[in-house]
C-alpha cells in the first residue's frame, strides 16, 4: 500500500512542477521575446539494497521553446527585434554574460541602456552608456548613433554597438532569472552578420489558450493522483478492520 501512496506523491510532485512551468508562462505571456519553458517528466533510478529496478518521476523544466514569437512595429527608438536566431548580449546580476531575446531597451539616469527587466546590454567596449543627447537611433546592424545635446542633426555620432551573439551549435539553457547561457560555462561567439528590426518588439511565443489547456490538464492529473491516494487510505481502513473480525 505505502508503493502506492508513494508513486502517487511522487506524480503529483510531477504535476505541481508542470503547474509552476505553465503558470511562469502565463505570467509572460505579454512580456517582450519571453521564451516558453518547457517541463518534462524524467525517470530517476534508486540505488541501493533492494530497490534495483525502481524508479522515481522527476518532472522538471528542462529547457525553452525557442520558436519565434510575432514582430510588432512600435515607433518607439530604443524597441528593436533580434532577427533570426541573433540573441542580445547582456551582463547578469552576477555579472557574468548572459543573452536574452528582449528588446524593449531603457535609458536610466545614469545613461546606462538596459533592458526592461534591469539587465545592462553589453556593447563592444562593456556596458553601453550613452552620454547626454537630443536623440538616441539604433540601426539594423545594432549601431547606435547620437545627436549630442545642441549638436547638429544631420550629423549623427556612432558612440557604441550593440553586441550580438549566435547561438548556432552552442548547447544554449535558460536560467531561472530568463536570461540564457551557454550550458557548463563559456560564451557565444558574435555574429557580425545578425541584423534587428529597429523601433520593433519581438513579443512572447506562449500562446495562452494552449497553455490554459496545458494547465487545466495538470490540474486533473493532481486530482486524480490525490483521489488514488484517498482510495489506497480508505482500502487500508478496510483491510485493517477486515483483520479485526473475530474467527
Amino acid at each position: 500500500m505505502d508503493r502506492v501512496i508513494y508513486t502517487s506523491l511522487t506524480a503529483m510532485r510531477g504535476s505541481q512542477a508542470r503547474q509552476t512551468a505553465i503558470a511562469n508562462n502565463l505570467a509572460n505571456v505579454n512580456t517582450p521575446g519571453f521564451r516558453g519553458e518547457i517541463a518534462e517528466a524524467q525517470s530517476l533510478w534508486l540505488q541501493g539494497s533492494g530497490v534495483g529496478g525502481r524508479a522515481v518521476a522527476s518532472e522538471e523544466v528542462v529547457g525553452a521553446d525557442m520558436h519565434h514569437g510575432t514582430i510588432t512595429a512600435t515607433g518607439r527608438d530604443l524597441d528593436i527585434a533580434m532577427q533570426g536566431d541573433a540573441l542580445l548580449v547582456v551582463q547578469a546580476p552576477n555579472g557574468e554574460e548572459a543573452y536574452t531575446r528582449r528588446g524593449d531597451l531603457i535609458l536610466s539616469a545614469s545613461g546606462l541602456l538596459t533592458t526592461g527587466d534591469g539587465s545592462p546590454v553589453q556593447g563592444t567596449q562593456g556596458p553601453v552608456t550613452i552620454p547626454p543627447a537630443d536623440a538616441i537611433r539604433i540601426d539594423d546592424q545594432g549601431g547606435i548613433w547620437i545627436v549630442p545635446t545642441g549638436g547638429d542633426p544631420e550629423n549623427p555620432q556612432q558612440v557604441d554597438r550593440l553586441r550580438l551573439a549566435s547561438p548556432a551549435g552552442s548547447d544554449v539553457v535558460k536560467g531561472l532569472d530568463g536570461l540564457f547561457r551557454v550550458n557548463n560555462g563559456g560564451i557565444l561567439p558574435d555574429d557580425p552578420e545578425a541584423r534587428i528590426v529597429t523601433r520593433s518588439l519581438e513579443g512572447s511565443n506562449v500562446n495562452a489558450t494552449t497553455a490554459l489547456v496545458e494547465m487545466i490538464e495538470a490540474s486533473k492529473a493532481w486530482d486524480s493522483q490525490l483521489k488514488l491516494i484517498s482510495d489506497a487510505r480508505e482500502m487500508d481502513s478496510a483491510t485493517a478492520n477486515l483483520m479485526q473480525l473475530p474467527r
